[in-house]
């Protein structure tokens, strides 16, 4: 099911969308629903992983200064 929204955009982006609808062959309603839903589900997932490691700091879960040294030196040696 789906439901109407009404956006303000700046005219030259609404030409660029008109343009990609014309060279896609999709309607700008089209690419602008799966342009929303693709950002939606990449900030969900950010928000959700920043979530996360609020989480694990919130409980003390963190790199010991040994185990961060010995990543950035590992890191050195491979950067060459």
């Amino acid at each position: 099911m789906s439901t109407t929204m009404t956006i303000r955009l700046e005219e030259d982006t609404k030409n660029r969308l008109d343009k990609l609808a014309e060279a896609t062959q999709r309607s700008r309603s089209f690419l602008a629903a799966e342009a929303i839903r693709d950002y939606v589900e990449l900030n969900e997932w950010q928000v959700g992983e920043i979530g996360k490691a609020i989480d694990e700091a919130e409980r003390g879960e963190f790199a010991s200064d040994a185990q961060v040294k010995g990543f950035f030196d590992q890191w050195r040696r491979r950067a060459g």
